[in-house]
């Protein structure tokens, strides 16, 4: 994990950065927007590991590729790979039934498969 850089007069300067490595725990999904934006959606669950204060043993991460980059990666993930994800969290508004929506998600900036999926 990167820290935080310092800035002008010790000013802070905040860092989004994510990196998940984890399995697909579903294909990734096409997806296109009303507006016509074209996305590819999937959940990464990645090891919790030891010592955390909950009986939780891993979290499902939603994410997002919006770059074209990114879409022509996920094409090709099928459900069971192990992948590594970079990227940075984004909360992102929708409507739905009239109703406005939020979730948060990792928004995948670079990824690439680790291990394929055992085919069975």
């Amino acid at each position: 994990m990167t820290a935080p850089r310092t800035g002008p007069e010790d000013e802070i300067t905040a860092v989004n950065q994510v990196c998940l490595v984890g399995r697909l725990s579903r294909p990734p999904e096409q997806r296109v927007l009303p507006s016509g934006d074209e996305m590819w959606t999937f959940r990464v669950v990645v090891d919790r590991g030891p010592g955390g204060r909950s009986r939780q043993t891993v979290d499902a991460l939603e994410c997002a590729a919006w770059t074209a980059r990114a879409r022509r990666s996920v094409r090709s993930w099928s459900e069971g790979d192990v992948v590594e994800v970079a990227g940075s969290l984004r909360r992102r508004f929708f409507r739905a039934s009239g109703a406005v929506g939020s979730r948060v998600e990792v928004e995948m900036t670079s990824g690439r498969i680790i291990r394929r999926a055992a085919s069975g």
